[in-house]
């Protein structure tokens, strides 16, 4: 058995799991749920080849939502510990971002837009090769508007934001992927596993004194 990698992610409508041997696609599977990942995160685990064990686990620490961002969390970092396994994380835009590219016929920039919480969206802006120009954002819809700065929108409200959008803007309503994880740059592939909100909680801890 070569080197493992099992991908989870669950942090969107979407959930997802994928293992890979030395970056091979050997077992995935993908639903749109909307919600119960929970109860469908580690079933869809225990059908991939060797119950998918891996020697290095991968997931989605977000933005997105928050209950699937920390289920998909808490189950990469109880198979690593039982697995003895290394973990990492990466950003949910940055893969919406590379599988935007990778179906284009002529690779060029990307608006990922996902849908957030309050009416606001998770926004950010890529480069051709997949990088990322600017920052991750949560904003509402004009300033979403204002935010783009790509013909080509991708994410689960590229479709919202591109019908208010006057000129011809093309757009995919791509959910992140497990079985795409590869598609990452490999510093992409390495971020600290802990969670990503994109914005401020909605409440803050009473100040005691």
């Amino acid at each position: 058995m070569g080197n493992r990698i099992l991908s989870i992610d669950a942090a969107s409508p979407a959930c997802s799991v994928a293992l890979f041997e030395d970056e091979i696609l050997i077992g995935n599977a993908y639903e749109e749920i909307g919600r119960g990942h929970a109860e469908k995160l580690v079933p869809m685990i225990a059908r991939l080849p060797d119950k998918g064990r891996a020697d290095h686990i991968l997931v989605n620490c977000g933005p997105g939502s928050f209950t699937g961002v920390r289920i998909g969390l808490s189950a990469a970092k109880a198979l690593a510990m039982a697995w003895h396994a290394k973990i990492s994380g990466y950003q949910c835009l940055h893969l919406v971002a590379a599988q935007a590219i990778d179906e284009m016929e002529n690779p060029s920039s990307v608006y990922v837009a996902m849908i957030g919480g309050h009416g606001e969206f998770f926004v950010q802006n890529f480069a051709a090769d997949g990088s990322a120009i600017d920052e991750l954002r949560s904003l509402p819809a004009e300033s979403a508007l204002l935010y783009r700065k790509a013909d080509h929108l991708a994410g689960s409200a590229a479709q919202s934001l591109a019908e208010q959008i006057a000129n011809n803007i093309s757009w995919s309503p791509i959910l992140p992927d497990a079985a795409k994880s590869m598609l990452l740059s490999e510093h992409s592939q390495h971020l600290t596993p802990s969670p990503i909100y994109g914005r401020p909680p909605d409440a803050e801890p009473t100040r005691q004194g």
